[in-house]
């Protein structure tokens, strides 16, 4: 448990907890080195002890620390103290889109289209890396007071997996935005995240969920089967191309759906524009729910009608005996009730003395389980037989199945490890699950560039073999010698083995030229509107008031360097300006823009 004042890896210190969540607890704390405030997401203790999900969450947390967009909350530090797993974030003063939805209700059409303009845009670039958020909702997208959003919870979400449907209390803030592929078992995607978004823009402008039930797995099978409920039945004066986008968004078929939030965010952009708005009704190309889709079917118990020997008359001074079809009636005499109630004084006694006797057996057995903590052996390299003997001399039961793993020390047959890891205290019977090595398993890594590869078919092809693939666009002329996709270049050698979980980057061909860096201190604000003007891209540029004399420095770009250029995208820079009276005064109004909260 995390204490007000305690200090984690000696630099954070703990001011207040400001979020509890099924996955992890969040605390405001200040960066005693760096001077400034932070957002500490520490993992919750059952989950730490679980080394699977620890080194996902490690993982996929250093993979979002990479991300640089204004729209997704940075990530500062990743780490471990005393047990105690931990993301350090930017702190975000503001409230979560759920809080605004309960204040306002819904939100207008343009209010919610600029909100999910930015969650595409800043998803954009985490799905051009192929990092999947897995839990858009809107308690994960925070919102300033200038209207700026925030995509946060990258890390914890990207490690999250279908048991999640088991753990109710954290889960129900999630299954209301659960993809169908995701509620059927299937693994998540980029798509998956546009199936979340396009049921978040379903709720921003109604005010209400599509989908509700008593549990998550009701909730879930409704994603699975239940088509949409129209947005325009709901508000005749949303416009029928904003209906368009959040039915394609919602599309249970994946293939039907935006590939990426790239896509999606390139739609949006032209929504509200008149030619759109009254679009024609959009048509889905690829069958939505399959023939072969499983439904599970509510069983009604049977209910037994009752025979005549099963009524029971209504209280009073006779007594009723069925003999065959006859019935007998017999008048109860004083000494009758008397012998009665003495047999009921005693049955009750002997009752009330065998609860009292269960109780405590109950309660010594439970009070020593609880108490009787034993240290998990360490078994690893032992035989699975050796193993599970050992196991079980120390009074531990063994899990009925193994499970595989790659293992470049441990000879095929033999132990890896055990879950709970070996060293750690667990109860007298706990059950303990043993991981067996299936030897090396390895993937030879290819000469991809000089033979001319396709980056998506290679990446692809990589993944499905569990290895991690970044992709790193690099921009070539029209005349160039390479086509579009081609993979240029590869981190790792050809003939170069690689196990699962471990990472290659690909460098692939995009026709076209990058993003400078505007940020380096060459460029002034004119130079960048006269880039964008020349390549067709809508500039919008944020004026941040600086007490220094900073003005006219460009300190952040939506697009990081590099990012390959397309005609018609937005861009957004950042520039410090001096602080003046008219802008102190605006920025002292206080309250909220544009109707946002």
């Amino acid at each position: 448990m995390i204490m007000k004042g305690q200090k984690i890896s000696d630099r954070y210190q703990v001011i207040k907890s400001i979020g509890e969540g099924g996955m992890a607890n969040v605390y405001l704390a200040y960066d005693t080195i760096l001077d400034r405030n932070v957002a500490v997401k520490v993992l919750r203790g059952d989950l730490a002890n679980d080394e699977k999900f620890v080194r996902r969450f490690q993982r996929e947390a250093l993979a979002a620390s990479s991300l640089s967009n204004p729209n997704i909350v940075e990530v500062y530090d990743v780490g471990e103290d005393n047990g105690e797993y931990y993301i350090v974030m930017e702190y975000i003063e503001g409230k979560h889109l759920k809080q605004l939805l309960k204040k306002r209700g819904k939100l207008t059409v343009g209010e919610a289209v600029d909100i999910v303009m930015q969650i595409t845009d800043g998803l954009s670039v985490a799905h051009d890396s192929y990092i999947i958020h897995r839990d858009i909702k809107p308690q994960n997208i925070m919102i300033l007071e200038n209207g700026l959003v925030k995509i946060t919870d990258f890390g914890i979400a990207m490690a999250m997996n279908s048991t999640q449907l088991t753990q109710t209390n954290s889960v129900m803030g999630s299954v209301h935005y659960l993809p169908p592929e995701q509620a059927s078992g299937k693994g998540a995607t980029l798509q998956s995240d546009i199936y979340s978004i396009g049921i978040l823009f379903y709720e921003l402008l109604t005010g209400k969920l599509p989908f509700k039930g008593e549990n998550a797995v009701e909730i879930a099978l409704k994603h699975l089967k239940e088509p949409l409920p129209s947005v325009r039945e709901e508000d005749p004066d949303i416009p029928q191309s904003v209906e368009n986008i959040i039915i394609k968004a919602t599309a249970k078929n994946p293939k039907n759906r935006y590939s990426d939030a790239r896509e999606m965010y390139e739609d949006l952009k032209t929504c509200l524009e008149p030619e759109r708005i009254n679009e024609p009704k959009i048509k889905l190309k690829y069958q939505e729910v399959s023939d072969d889709t499983k439904v599970i079917k509510q069983v009604k118990p049977e209910v037994k009608k009752p025979e005549k020997s099963d009524i029971k008359p209504k209280k009073g001074n006779n007594k009723i005996e069925e003999e065959k079809d006859e019935v007998v009636v017999k008048k109860i005499t004083g000494d009758d009730l008397k012998k009665q109630n003495k047999t009921l004084i005693k049955l009750a006694s002997i009752f009330t003395g065998l609860v009292i006797v269960i109780t405590v057996v109950f309660v010594f057995i439970m009070f020593m389980s609880n108490t009787k903590t034993i240290e998990v052996p360490d078994v690893s390299g032992k035989t699975l037989k050796e193993a599970i003997s050992m196991l079980q001399d120390k009074g531990f039961t063994v899990a009925d199945e193994e499970e595989g793993v790659s293992s470049k020390e441990v000879e095929v047959g033999s132990v890896v490890k055990t879950s709970p890891l070996a060293g750690k205290k667990r109860k007298k019977g706990s059950e303990i699950k043993i991981y067996v090595s299936t030897g090396d398993e390895t993937i030879l890594i290819e000469d991809y560039s000089t033979t001319h590869k396709n980056y998506l078919e290679i990446k692809g092809y990589l993944e499905a073999r569990e290895l991690v693939v970044i992709g790193e666009p690099e921009s070539v002329d029209e005349d160039s010698e390479y086509v579009e996709n081609e993979i240029i270049r590869q981190s790792v050698e050809p003939g170069t083995s690689l196990t699962k979980g471990e990472s290659i980057t690909l460098t692939y061909a995009v026709i076209g030229f990058n993003y400078p860096d505007f940020t380096d201190g060459t460029y002034s604000v004119s130079d960048v509107e006269a880039f964008c003007e020349e390549n067709n891209i809508k500039l919008d540029i944020v004026e941040t008031v600086s007490e220094s004399n900073l003005e006219g420095t460009i300190y952040n770009q939506s697009r990081k360097a590099g990012t390959p250029v397309q005609s018609g995208a937005s861009f957004k820079i950042w520039v410090y300006v001096n602080s003046s009276d008219e802008i102190e005064n605006n920025s002292d109004m206080g309250g909220c823009q544009d109707g946002l909260c």
